[in-house]
């Protein structure tokens, strides 16, 4: 994996607190073209986004590119809340959702690198409770489904958990009765710690085979309980610890504070759209720390993540990942398996893209990302050393257009 060159040059300029930023749009280190990049295409993202705006998609958005280790391109629009008069800031915050994904399965990838589990260790190991459940097939009997029960072939491993081949799935995605089993367990309720998140998944069944295909899961989730079970702490305390304290993102957490809850960025009603996607509280209280989709954080925070990545794993000299350990999260571990979509694999928390042609979206073979349930998305291309972050809360039915459209005109911005 190439690493993403002079990533002091940014570094020197984010060392000031986000307060700084409030009021600019974000500190830039290069012109566009100075890395490689169109004035006029960015030109032309800009519009259309406003045009998003306008048109009620969301009220505002925060975007940002960098190349070569620079910030080449920030782009602050609209404002913070449909019901608020303030400007959107680059120092907004926004529920990130399944963003919050890659940054706990890296905790995992550390916990691997200091020897206390393997990637191919059953989870059952660490999570007793886990190996109980059975995998349930729907059958009809006297005219009626029901659930027939059978012990998996093989037990799930904790790269199963990572790669999203675990047998689980989210109760919001389908209609069987393993789905309902996971709605009526509440799997998933606020409310509940992660133990109990935990507790309450052991007692539903599996959907599929462990490792037999690609499902979209609460399996990130599970990876959280694991991080507290193996470090003794809450998995927020341990995120601070071995993430956001080393990268100096002071905004990133489970919950806004009351001192910041004036910089919380929020959705809107799309005009004669359907009802907005219910967003959680961003200061409910919540005992569950979702490490599938509960952080919340700000460009600039989500930037230091992604330019950790993007530079092998280092940071402003602190290393928090190893080169190679990085190089087999960002391969694609899924392979054949069915459930992706064509030309996109799935690494160790990370979307991988494997093939161009196959697949609906520009970019390189070997760029990985991922987004969030709100609209944002982010990816890092090691092919063009670029990064893309894109912030927004939207609802369900815009989002995959408002991500895609920024990456395709992104892309399209690469002129060298």
């Amino acid at each position: 994996m190439k690493s993403l060159t002079s990533v002091l040059s940014i570094a020197a300029l984010l060392v000031a607190a986000s307060a700084a930023y409030a009021e600019t749009p974000a500190p830039l280190a290069a012109k566009p073209e100075e890395v490689g990049l169109s004035s006029a295409q960015l030109k032309r993202l800009e519009a259309a986004t406003k045009q998003n705006i306008d048109d009620g998609l969301m009220p505002g958005a925060v975007m940002l590119v960098a190349r070569r280790g620079k910030v080449a391109w920030v782009s602050v629009q609209g404002k913070r809340a449909p019901d608020s008069d303030d400007a959107m800031k680059f120092d907004s915050i926004f529920r990130i959702y399944s963003m919050t994904k890659p940054i706990v399965s890296l905790v995992v990838m550390q916990l691997v690198e200091e020897g206390k589990l393997q990637v191919n260790d059953p989870v059952a190991k660490y999570l007793p409770e886990i190996g109980k459940m059975k995998v349930g097939t729907e059958v009809i009997v006297d005219g009626k489904p029901v659930l027939r029960l059978s012990d998996p072939e093989r037990q799930m491993t904790v790269q199963d958990l990572l790669r999203h081949t675990s047998g689980l799935t989210y109760g919001n995605r389908g209609t069987s009765l393993v789905h309902k089993a996971y709605v009526d367990a509440k799997v998933g309720d606020r409310t509940a710690t992660n133990e109990e998140m935990v507790q309450r998944l052991s007692t539903t069944p599996l959907l599929f085979q462990p490792g037999a295909r690609w499902e979209y899961s609460v399996a990130v989730d599970v990876q959280g309980r694991l991080i507290e079970v193996l470090t003794g702490k809450k998995l927020g305390e341990v995120l601070a610890e071995r993430i956001f304290l080393p990268l100096g993102m002071a905004d990133t957490s489970f919950q806004v504070p009351a001192a910041k809850l004036a910089r919380a960025a929020q959705p809107g009603q799309k005009p004669n759209g359907p009802p907005m996607t219910p967003r959680f509280k961003v200061d409910d209280g919540a005992k569950y720390e979702s490490g599938g989709g509960g952080l919340l954080s700000t460009t600039d925070d989500y930037l230091r993540f992604t330019m950790m990545l993007a530079n092998g794993g280092a940071f402003q000299g602190k290393r928090l990942i190893g080169k190679k350990t990085l190089e087999f999260m960002a391969a694609d571990h899924t392979g054949t398996r069915p459930g992706r979509p064509d030309g996109f694999g799935f690494g160790l928390g990370f979307e991988v893209h494997t093939r161009v042609g196959d697949s609906a979206l520009m970019g390189s073979v070997g760029e990985y990302g991922w987004s969030g349930a709100a609209g944002t998305t982010f990816w890092v291309d090691p092919k063009e050393q670029l990064v893309g972050i894109y912030m927004v809360q939207a609802s369900a039915d815009d989002t995959r257009f408002l991500r895609n459209q920024f990456r395709t005109m992104v892309q399209a911005a690469i002129i060298d």
